[in-house]
Protein backbone atom coordinates (compact mmCIF):
# COMPACT_ATOMS: atom_id res chain seq x y z
CA UNK A 1 0.00 0.00 0.00
CA UNK A 2 1.57 3.01 -1.27
CA UNK A 3 1.12 5.92 1.63
CA UNK A 4 0.52 9.27 1.80
CA UNK A 5 3.51 11.47 1.82
CA UNK A 6 3.85 14.83 3.55
CA UNK A 7 5.79 17.74 2.35
CA UNK A 8 9.12 18.35 3.54
CA UNK A 9 7.40 22.23 4.58
CA UNK A 10 5.49 20.00 6.93
CA UNK A 11 8.30 17.98 8.09
CA UNK A 12 10.25 21.06 9.09
CA UNK A 13 10.20 22.54 12.24
CA UNK A 14 12.88 25.20 14.08
CA UNK A 15 15.11 22.99 16.50
CA UNK A 16 15.90 20.77 13.32
CA UNK A 17 18.77 20.85 12.22
CA UNK A 18 18.63 21.68 8.65
CA UNK A 19 21.90 22.39 5.89
CA UNK A 20 23.44 26.21 6.66
CA UNK A 21 23.72 28.10 3.79
CA UNK A 22 27.81 29.34 3.25
CA UNK A 23 28.17 32.35 3.81
CA UNK A 24 28.38 35.19 1.20
CA UNK A 25 29.93 38.38 0.83
CA UNK A 26 27.03 39.65 -1.54
CA UNK A 27 25.44 42.71 0.64
CA UNK A 28 21.54 43.34 0.40
CA UNK A 29 22.78 46.93 -1.39
CA UNK A 30 24.90 45.15 -3.92
CA UNK A 31 21.53 42.66 -4.82
CA UNK A 32 18.76 45.87 -4.91
CA UNK A 33 21.35 47.50 -7.27
CA UNK A 34 21.20 44.81 -9.67
CA UNK A 35 17.96 43.02 -9.53
CA UNK A 36 14.84 44.52 -9.87
CA UNK A 37 12.49 45.08 -7.02
CA UNK A 38 9.84 43.16 -7.76
CA UNK A 39 12.27 40.00 -8.31
CA UNK A 40 13.73 40.16 -4.83
CA UNK A 41 12.42 37.97 -2.32
CA UNK A 42 11.66 39.45 1.02
CA UNK A 43 11.16 36.03 3.04
CA UNK A 44 13.24 33.19 1.67
CA UNK A 45 11.02 30.39 3.53
CA UNK A 46 13.29 26.61 3.35
CA UNK A 47 12.39 23.54 5.15
CA UNK A 48 14.41 22.89 8.59
CA UNK A 49 14.81 19.02 7.93
CA UNK A 50 17.87 16.15 8.13
CA UNK A 51 19.44 15.04 5.41
CA UNK A 52 17.90 11.84 6.11
CA UNK A 53 14.30 13.29 6.25
CA UNK A 54 15.28 14.28 2.66
CA UNK A 55 16.67 11.36 1.23
CA UNK A 56 13.44 9.28 2.49
CA UNK A 57 11.06 12.05 1.40
CA UNK A 58 12.27 11.72 -2.29
CA UNK A 59 12.79 8.34 -2.35
CA UNK A 60 9.22 7.42 -1.27
CA UNK A 61 8.07 10.26 -3.98
CA UNK A 62 10.12 7.73 -6.73
CA UNK A 63 8.04 5.15 -5.58
CA UNK A 64 4.94 7.43 -6.41
CA UNK A 65 6.00 7.03 -9.91
CA UNK A 66 4.96 4.60 -12.94
CA UNK A 67 7.11 3.77 -15.76
CA UNK A 68 7.85 0.91 -18.13
CA UNK A 69 9.64 -0.84 -15.39
CA UNK A 70 6.57 -0.91 -13.29
CA UNK A 71 4.01 -2.39 -15.82
CA UNK A 72 2.21 -2.40 -19.07
CA UNK A 73 1.87 1.14 -20.21
CA UNK A 74 -1.16 1.10 -22.48
CA UNK A 75 -1.71 5.07 -23.72
CA UNK A 76 -2.49 4.67 -27.47
CA UNK A 77 -0.43 6.86 -29.71
CA UNK A 78 1.81 8.08 -27.33
CA UNK A 79 3.78 4.09 -28.24
CA UNK A 80 5.87 3.69 -24.17
CA UNK A 81 7.69 0.79 -25.09
CA UNK A 82 10.75 -0.48 -22.48
CA UNK A 83 13.71 1.23 -23.22
CA UNK A 84 16.73 -1.17 -23.30
CA UNK A 85 19.18 -0.50 -20.53
CA UNK A 86 22.08 -1.37 -22.79
CA UNK A 87 21.41 2.16 -24.51
CA UNK A 88 21.42 4.18 -21.32
CA UNK A 89 24.91 2.47 -20.50
CA UNK A 90 26.14 3.33 -24.47
CA UNK A 91 24.66 7.32 -23.87
CA UNK A 92 27.11 7.14 -20.88
CA UNK A 93 30.32 6.57 -22.51
CA UNK A 94 32.68 9.09 -21.44
CA UNK A 95 33.37 9.99 -25.16
CA UNK A 96 29.48 10.59 -25.17
CA UNK A 97 28.70 12.19 -21.92
CA UNK A 98 31.18 14.17 -21.06
CA UNK A 99 31.36 16.38 -24.25
CA UNK A 100 30.16 20.12 -24.76
CA UNK A 101 27.56 20.95 -27.28
CA UNK A 102 29.59 23.99 -27.76
CA UNK A 103 33.30 22.12 -27.83
CA UNK A 104 35.61 22.20 -30.96
CA UNK A 105 34.10 20.25 -34.23
CA UNK A 106 37.63 18.57 -34.44
CA UNK A 107 37.61 17.68 -31.00
CA UNK A 108 34.24 15.24 -31.25
CA UNK A 109 34.41 14.32 -34.66
CA UNK A 110 33.15 10.41 -33.32
CA UNK A 111 30.32 12.23 -32.18
CA UNK A 112 29.37 13.97 -35.43
CA UNK A 113 30.36 11.16 -37.33
CA UNK A 114 27.74 8.94 -34.98
CA UNK A 115 25.39 11.70 -36.27
CA UNK A 116 25.83 11.57 -39.73
CA UNK A 117 25.66 7.49 -39.86
CA UNK A 118 22.18 8.27 -37.96
CA UNK A 119 20.64 10.42 -40.39
CA UNK A 120 21.35 8.19 -42.85
CA UNK A 121 19.73 5.46 -41.14
CA UNK A 122 16.57 7.51 -40.74
CA UNK A 123 16.62 8.46 -44.37
CA UNK A 124 17.12 4.59 -44.88
CA UNK A 125 14.14 3.59 -42.84
CA UNK A 126 12.05 6.18 -43.86
CA UNK A 127 12.67 6.66 -47.61
CA UNK A 128 13.60 10.20 -47.15
CA UNK A 129 16.53 11.14 -49.13
CA UNK A 130 18.13 14.18 -46.03
CA UNK A 131 17.34 14.39 -42.48
CA UNK A 132 17.89 17.44 -39.75
CA UNK A 133 18.83 15.96 -36.31
CA UNK A 134 18.03 19.35 -35.00
CA UNK A 135 14.78 19.51 -33.36
CA UNK A 136 14.34 19.17 -29.52
CA UNK A 137 10.84 16.99 -29.88
CA UNK A 138 8.12 15.49 -31.69
CA UNK A 139 6.30 19.04 -31.36
CA UNK A 140 9.02 20.71 -32.16
CA UNK A 141 9.58 18.51 -35.51
CA UNK A 142 6.41 19.22 -36.39
CA UNK A 143 6.90 23.07 -36.58
CA UNK A 144 10.28 22.56 -38.32
CA UNK A 145 8.47 20.86 -41.10
CA UNK A 146 5.97 23.33 -41.62
CA UNK A 147 8.50 26.08 -41.85
CA UNK A 148 10.10 24.11 -44.49
CA UNK A 149 7.02 24.14 -45.97
CA UNK A 150 6.42 27.96 -45.64
CA UNK A 151 9.64 28.03 -47.22
CA UNK A 152 9.45 26.15 -49.88
CA UNK A 153 5.84 28.36 -51.15
CA UNK A 154 7.79 32.08 -50.19
CA UNK A 155 10.74 30.50 -52.90
CA UNK A 156 8.30 29.85 -55.59
CA UNK A 157 6.79 32.93 -54.50
CA UNK A 158 3.57 31.37 -53.84
CA UNK A 159 3.46 32.51 -49.61
CA UNK A 160 0.24 34.81 -50.49
CA UNK A 161 -1.49 32.26 -51.69
CA UNK A 162 -0.58 29.50 -50.04
CA UNK A 163 -2.06 30.25 -46.84
CA UNK A 164 -4.07 26.85 -45.76
CA UNK A 165 -2.72 23.31 -43.60
CA UNK A 166 -5.15 20.51 -43.83
CA UNK A 167 -5.91 18.58 -41.12
CA UNK A 168 -7.93 15.53 -40.82
CA UNK A 169 -10.92 15.70 -37.65
CA UNK A 170 -9.07 12.73 -36.35
CA UNK A 171 -5.49 14.46 -36.09
CA UNK A 172 -3.42 14.68 -33.41
CA UNK A 173 -3.69 18.11 -31.59
CA UNK A 174 -0.20 19.16 -32.40
CA UNK A 175 -0.98 19.23 -35.81
CA UNK A 176 -3.48 22.12 -35.85
CA UNK A 177 -1.13 23.75 -33.34
CA UNK A 178 2.20 23.51 -35.35
CA UNK A 179 0.14 24.87 -38.53
CA UNK A 180 -1.17 27.73 -36.80
CA UNK A 181 1.95 28.82 -34.97
CA UNK A 182 3.81 28.54 -38.00
CA UNK A 183 1.65 31.24 -39.71
CA UNK A 184 -1.05 28.77 -41.59
CA UNK A 185 -4.86 28.98 -41.46
CA UNK A 186 -6.24 25.40 -40.57
CA UNK A 187 -8.96 23.69 -42.80
CA UNK A 188 -10.47 20.23 -40.96
CA UNK A 189 -11.14 17.76 -43.42
CA UNK A 190 -13.66 14.83 -43.12
CA UNK A 191 -12.57 10.77 -41.80
CA UNK A 192 -14.53 7.65 -43.08
CA UNK A 193 -15.62 5.68 -40.12
CA UNK A 194 -12.51 3.72 -39.73
CA UNK A 195 -10.90 7.28 -39.48
CA UNK A 196 -8.88 7.21 -42.52
CA UNK A 197 -9.04 10.35 -44.95
CA UNK A 198 -12.71 11.00 -46.77
CA UNK A 199 -11.50 11.33 -50.59
CA UNK A 200 -14.54 13.66 -51.53
CA UNK A 201 -13.69 15.83 -48.36
CA UNK A 202 -10.46 16.15 -49.58
CA UNK A 203 -10.85 16.87 -53.20
CA UNK A 204 -13.99 19.89 -52.00
CA UNK A 205 -10.84 21.56 -49.77
CA UNK A 206 -7.98 20.91 -52.38
CA UNK A 207 -7.29 24.56 -53.55
CA UNK A 208 -4.25 27.06 -55.07
CA UNK A 209 -4.76 28.19 -51.16
CA UNK A 210 -3.53 24.88 -49.72
CA UNK A 211 0.38 24.57 -48.85
CA UNK A 212 0.08 20.53 -47.95
CA UNK A 213 -1.80 18.19 -45.41
CA UNK A 214 -0.11 16.76 -42.30
CA UNK A 215 -1.28 12.73 -41.80
CA UNK A 216 -0.59 10.34 -39.36
CA UNK A 217 -0.52 6.71 -40.96
CA UNK A 218 -1.72 4.11 -39.70
CA UNK A 219 -4.17 7.28 -38.36
CA UNK A 220 -5.37 7.32 -34.90
CA UNK A 221 -7.92 4.63 -34.91
CA UNK A 222 -4.81 2.60 -35.70
CA UNK A 223 -6.17 1.84 -39.29
CA UNK A 224 -3.50 2.36 -42.65
CA UNK A 225 -4.48 4.68 -44.99
CA UNK A 226 -5.70 2.61 -47.93
CA UNK A 227 -5.66 5.40 -50.24
CA UNK A 228 -2.23 6.85 -49.20
CA UNK A 229 -1.07 6.87 -53.28
CA UNK A 230 -4.53 8.57 -54.34
CA UNK A 231 -4.03 11.52 -51.79
CA UNK A 232 -0.34 11.73 -52.48
CA UNK A 233 -1.58 12.39 -56.45
CA UNK A 234 -4.12 14.48 -55.89
CA UNK A 235 -2.06 16.60 -53.25
CA UNK A 236 0.57 17.05 -55.77
CA UNK A 237 -1.40 17.66 -59.12
CA UNK A 238 -2.65 20.67 -56.54
CA UNK A 239 1.07 21.53 -55.84
CA UNK A 240 0.81 21.18 -52.68
CA UNK A 241 2.96 18.77 -50.02
CA UNK A 242 2.25 16.00 -47.82
CA UNK A 243 3.89 15.89 -44.62
CA UNK A 244 4.09 12.66 -42.24
CA UNK A 245 3.37 13.07 -38.26
CA UNK A 246 5.74 9.99 -37.29
CA UNK A 247 4.15 9.47 -34.48
CA UNK A 248 3.15 5.94 -35.38
CA UNK A 249 5.42 4.82 -37.04
CA UNK A 250 6.06 2.00 -34.96
CA UNK A 251 3.47 -0.05 -36.41
CA UNK A 252 5.38 -0.06 -40.13
CA UNK A 253 8.74 -0.06 -38.94
CA UNK A 254 10.79 -1.39 -41.35
CA UNK A 255 8.35 -2.94 -43.11
CA UNK A 256 6.72 0.44 -44.84
CA UNK A 257 8.16 3.68 -44.98
CA UNK A 258 7.18 6.81 -45.74
CA UNK A 259 8.87 8.07 -48.96
CA UNK A 260 7.59 5.40 -50.88
CA UNK A 261 4.13 6.49 -49.78
CA UNK A 262 4.38 9.91 -51.48
CA UNK A 263 5.28 12.01 -48.47
CA UNK A 264 7.56 14.94 -48.78
CA UNK A 265 8.29 15.74 -45.07
CA UNK A 266 8.48 13.81 -41.94
CA UNK A 267 9.23 13.72 -38.78
CA UNK A 268 10.09 11.48 -35.97
CA UNK A 269 9.57 11.00 -32.34
CA UNK A 270 12.49 9.00 -30.67
CA UNK A 271 11.41 8.52 -27.89
CA UNK A 272 8.58 6.78 -29.44
CA UNK A 273 9.35 4.57 -31.85
CA UNK A 274 13.69 4.00 -31.21
CA UNK A 275 12.61 3.61 -27.22
CA UNK A 276 14.55 6.32 -25.66
CA UNK A 277 13.18 7.48 -22.39
CA UNK A 278 9.33 9.09 -23.19
CA UNK A 279 7.84 12.16 -20.86
CA UNK A 280 9.16 13.97 -18.07
CA UNK A 281 9.56 17.08 -19.48
CA UNK A 282 12.99 16.08 -21.86
CA UNK A 283 15.18 15.59 -23.05
CA UNK A 284 13.83 14.89 -26.37
CA UNK A 285 14.11 14.72 -30.45
CA UNK A 286 12.34 14.92 -33.05
CA UNK A 287 14.14 14.81 -36.12
CA UNK A 288 12.56 15.87 -39.46
CA UNK A 289 13.20 14.28 -42.95
CA UNK A 290 12.89 15.55 -46.53
CA UNK A 291 12.84 14.15 -49.95
CA UNK A 292 15.39 16.05 -52.57
CA UNK A 293 13.42 19.28 -54.08
CA UNK A 294 13.27 20.64 -50.20
CA UNK A 295 16.61 19.58 -49.08
CA UNK A 296 18.01 23.03 -49.92
CA UNK A 297 15.58 24.85 -46.99
CA UNK A 298 16.64 22.29 -44.11
CA UNK A 299 18.07 24.19 -40.66
CA UNK A 300 21.22 24.98 -40.18
CA UNK A 301 23.93 23.50 -38.93
CA UNK A 302 24.11 20.67 -40.71
CA UNK A 303 26.89 17.36 -40.71
CA UNK A 304 28.33 17.58 -44.16
CA UNK A 305 31.44 15.67 -45.99
CA UNK A 306 34.77 17.70 -46.81
CA UNK A 307 38.19 16.71 -47.07
CA UNK A 308 37.28 12.92 -46.41
CA UNK A 309 36.18 14.62 -42.45
CA UNK A 310 33.48 15.06 -40.49
CA UNK A 311 32.66 18.42 -39.51
CA UNK A 312 29.88 20.51 -38.65
CA UNK A 313 29.44 23.60 -40.83
CA UNK A 314 30.17 27.54 -39.52
CA UNK A 315 26.65 29.53 -39.62
CA UNK A 316 28.24 31.12 -42.55
CA UNK A 317 26.97 27.85 -44.65
CA UNK A 318 26.27 29.83 -48.33
CA UNK A 319 29.14 28.23 -49.66
CA UNK A 320 29.27 24.28 -47.84
CA UNK A 321 27.60 21.61 -49.49
CA UNK A 322 25.18 19.25 -48.46
CA UNK A 323 25.60 16.03 -50.38
CA UNK A 324 25.57 18.19 -53.84
CA UNK A 325 22.88 20.36 -52.78
CA UNK A 326 23.30 23.96 -51.44
CA UNK A 327 21.92 25.05 -48.23
CA UNK A 328 21.35 28.72 -48.97
CA UNK A 329 17.80 28.60 -49.02
CA UNK A 330 17.75 27.34 -45.28
CA UNK A 331 15.36 28.82 -42.57
CA UNK A 332 18.28 29.38 -40.61
CA UNK A 333 19.17 27.50 -37.09
CA UNK A 334 16.14 26.26 -34.94
CA UNK A 335 17.77 25.44 -31.97
CA UNK A 336 21.14 26.82 -29.70
CA UNK A 337 22.92 23.63 -29.91
CA UNK A 338 22.71 20.70 -33.03
CA UNK A 339 20.42 18.12 -31.36
CA UNK A 340 19.94 15.97 -28.24
CA UNK A 341 22.92 14.03 -28.53
CA UNK A 342 22.41 11.77 -25.73
CA UNK A 343 19.16 11.21 -26.93
CA UNK A 344 20.31 10.34 -30.51
CA UNK A 345 23.20 7.97 -29.25
CA UNK A 346 20.28 5.81 -27.85
CA UNK A 347 18.16 5.52 -30.74
CA UNK A 348 21.49 4.94 -32.40
CA UNK A 349 22.33 2.08 -30.51
CA UNK A 350 18.62 0.50 -30.47
CA UNK A 351 19.08 0.94 -34.75
CA UNK A 352 22.19 -1.04 -34.57
CA UNK A 353 21.43 -3.71 -31.85
CA UNK A 354 18.17 -4.45 -34.20
CA UNK A 355 20.34 -4.42 -37.94
CA UNK A 356 18.62 -4.66 -40.71
CA UNK A 357 17.38 -8.01 -40.51
CA UNK A 358 15.01 -7.75 -37.87
CA UNK A 359 14.09 -4.11 -37.61
CA UNK A 360 10.93 -5.15 -39.10
CA UNK A 361 9.97 -7.30 -36.78
CA UNK A 362 9.40 -4.24 -34.22
CA UNK A 363 5.91 -3.45 -35.91
CA UNK A 364 5.30 -7.26 -36.97
CA UNK A 365 5.11 -7.52 -33.08
CA UNK A 366 3.85 -4.33 -31.95
CA UNK A 367 1.04 -4.92 -34.44
CA UNK A 368 0.38 -8.96 -33.19
CA UNK A 369 0.25 -7.60 -29.81
CA UNK A 370 -2.49 -4.97 -30.75
CA UNK A 371 -4.85 -7.14 -32.25
CA UNK A 372 -4.91 -9.77 -29.47
CA UNK A 373 -5.65 -7.39 -27.41
CA UNK A 374 -8.71 -5.86 -29.76
CA UNK A 375 -9.51 -9.93 -30.05
CA UNK A 376 -9.75 -10.70 -26.08
CA UNK A 377 -11.55 -7.64 -25.49
CA UNK A 378 -14.37 -7.00 -28.17
CA UNK A 379 -17.14 -9.03 -26.68
CA UNK A 380 -16.72 -6.87 -23.47
CA UNK A 381 -15.91 -3.45 -24.77
CA UNK A 382 -17.51 -2.05 -28.25
CA UNK A 383 -15.23 -2.04 -30.91
CA UNK A 384 -16.35 0.32 -33.89
CA UNK A 385 -13.99 -0.98 -36.06
CA UNK A 386 -14.59 -4.51 -37.32
CA UNK A 387 -11.35 -4.40 -39.10
CA UNK A 388 -7.96 -6.09 -37.96
CA UNK A 389 -5.42 -2.65 -36.54
CA UNK A 390 -2.00 -1.84 -36.55
CA UNK A 391 -0.32 -1.07 -33.40
CA UNK A 392 -3.17 0.15 -31.45
CA UNK A 393 -6.67 -0.61 -30.72
CA UNK A 394 -9.32 1.74 -30.67
CA UNK A 395 -12.13 0.22 -27.60
CA UNK A 396 -15.40 2.06 -26.90
CA UNK A 397 -17.23 2.20 -23.59
CA UNK A 398 -20.18 4.05 -25.05
CA UNK A 399 -22.38 0.53 -24.87
CA UNK A 400 -21.89 0.16 -21.30
CA UNK A 401 -24.79 0.62 -18.39
CA UNK A 402 -25.15 2.76 -15.81
CA UNK A 403 -23.65 5.06 -17.35
CA UNK A 404 -20.35 4.22 -16.75
CA UNK A 405 -17.62 6.22 -18.74
CA UNK A 406 -14.48 5.48 -20.57
CA UNK A 407 -13.16 7.62 -17.34
CA UNK A 408 -14.34 5.45 -15.10
CA UNK A 409 -12.94 2.38 -16.31
CA UNK A 410 -9.39 3.76 -16.80
CA UNK A 411 -9.59 5.23 -12.81
CA UNK A 412 -10.49 1.60 -11.54
CA UNK A 413 -7.58 0.58 -13.92
CA UNK A 414 -5.20 2.50 -11.63
CA UNK A 415 -6.15 0.07 -8.71
CA UNK A 416 -5.34 -2.95 -10.86
CA UNK A 417 -1.96 -2.16 -11.31
CA UNK A 418 -1.72 -0.15 -14.51
CA UNK A 419 -1.66 3.05 -16.21
CA UNK A 420 -4.67 3.80 -18.03
CA UNK A 421 -4.99 3.89 -21.52
CA UNK A 422 -5.58 6.91 -23.70
CA UNK A 423 -8.84 8.51 -23.01
CA UNK A 424 -11.61 9.95 -25.68
CA UNK A 425 -9.08 9.91 -28.40
CA UNK A 426 -9.46 10.17 -31.23
CA UNK A 427 -12.64 12.29 -31.01
CA UNK A 428 -14.42 10.60 -33.72
CA UNK A 429 -15.08 7.52 -31.44
CA UNK A 430 -17.17 8.46 -28.36
CA UNK A 431 -16.21 7.42 -24.96
CA UNK A 432 -13.07 6.11 -26.73
CA UNK A 433 -9.71 3.76 -24.99
CA UNK A 434 -6.93 4.07 -27.50
CA UNK A 435 -4.84 1.13 -26.27
CA UNK A 436 -1.48 -0.08 -27.73
CA UNK A 437 0.76 -2.69 -26.05
CA UNK A 438 3.71 -2.14 -28.30
CA UNK A 439 6.13 -5.22 -29.44
CA UNK A 440 7.82 -5.11 -26.00
CA UNK A 441 4.88 -6.21 -23.76
CA UNK A 442 4.83 -9.98 -23.35
CA UNK A 443 1.90 -12.36 -23.35
CA UNK A 444 1.73 -13.03 -20.11
CA UNK A 445 1.52 -8.94 -19.65
CA UNK A 446 -0.88 -8.47 -22.03
CA UNK A 447 -3.31 -11.43 -20.12
CA UNK A 448 -3.03 -9.45 -17.00
CA UNK A 449 -4.53 -6.28 -18.55
CA UNK A 450 -7.28 -8.19 -20.04
CA UNK A 451 -8.25 -9.96 -16.95
CA UNK A 452 -8.44 -6.45 -15.31
CA UNK A 453 -9.98 -5.06 -17.95
CA UNK A 454 -12.55 -7.98 -18.36
CA UNK A 455 -13.44 -8.05 -14.21
CA UNK A 456 -13.84 -4.35 -14.68
CA UNK A 457 -16.61 -4.69 -17.26
CA UNK A 458 -18.25 -7.03 -15.08
CA UNK A 459 -17.83 -4.47 -11.97
CA UNK A 460 -19.21 -1.86 -14.11
CA UNK A 461 -22.77 -4.20 -14.09
CA UNK A 462 -22.58 -5.56 -10.51
CA UNK A 463 -21.30 -2.63 -8.51
CA UNK A 464 -21.44 0.81 -10.58
CA UNK A 465 -20.13 2.56 -7.53
CA UNK A 466 -17.21 1.06 -7.27
CA UNK A 467 -16.09 2.41 -10.90
CA UNK A 468 -17.50 6.07 -9.98
CA UNK A 469 -15.47 6.16 -6.75
CA UNK A 470 -12.46 4.92 -8.27
CA UNK A 471 -9.30 4.58 -7.99
CA UNK A 472 -9.58 3.40 -4.18
CA UNK A 473 -5.93 2.04 -3.65
CA UNK A 474 -3.85 4.88 -4.90
CA UNK A 475 -2.79 7.98 -2.72
CA UNK A 476 -4.50 10.58 -4.74
CA UNK A 477 -8.20 9.04 -4.87
CA UNK A 478 -10.92 10.38 -7.33
CA UNK A 479 -9.97 13.82 -8.22
CA UNK A 480 -12.26 16.67 -10.14
CA UNK A 481 -10.15 16.61 -13.80
CA UNK A 482 -11.66 20.01 -15.01
CA UNK A 483 -10.78 21.96 -11.64
CA UNK A 484 -7.46 20.44 -11.97
CA UNK A 485 -6.84 21.51 -15.46
CA UNK A 486 -8.64 25.11 -15.06
CA UNK A 487 -7.51 25.90 -11.38
CA UNK A 488 -3.95 24.36 -11.06
CA UNK A 489 -2.12 25.78 -7.72
CA UNK A 490 0.84 24.17 -6.91
CA UNK A 491 2.55 26.91 -4.69
CA UNK A 492 3.04 25.97 -1.22
CA UNK A 493 1.35 28.43 1.28
CA UNK A 494 3.06 28.98 4.20
CA UNK A 495 -0.01 29.07 7.04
Amino acid sequence: MKKNIELLYALSHEEKTGYKLPYTEITQDYVNESLPNDWVRKELFLPNVSEVEVARHFFNLSKLNYGVEDGMYPLGSCTMKYNPKMNEHVAQYDGFQKTHPLQADNTVSGNLFLLFDLEDMLCEITGMDAFTLSPAAGAHGEFTGILLIRKYFEDKGEADTRTIILIPESAHGTNPASAVAAGFDVEEIKSTATGEVDLDSLREKLSDKVAGIMLTNPNTTGMFESNIKEIAALLHENGSLLYYDGANLNAILGIARPGDMGFDIVHLNIHKTFSTPHGGGGPGAGPVGVKEHLISYLPEPIIGIEDDSIELPDMDIEEKLYRMNRMDKSIGRIRLTDSSFSVLVKAYAYILTLGEEHIHEVGENAVLNANYIKAMLKDFLYSPIALPCMHECVLSASKLENGITALDISKRLMDYGFHPPTNYFPLIIPEALMIEPTETETKEEMDRFITAMKTIVRESKENPALLKSAPTNTPIRRTNDTKAAKDLDIAYKRR
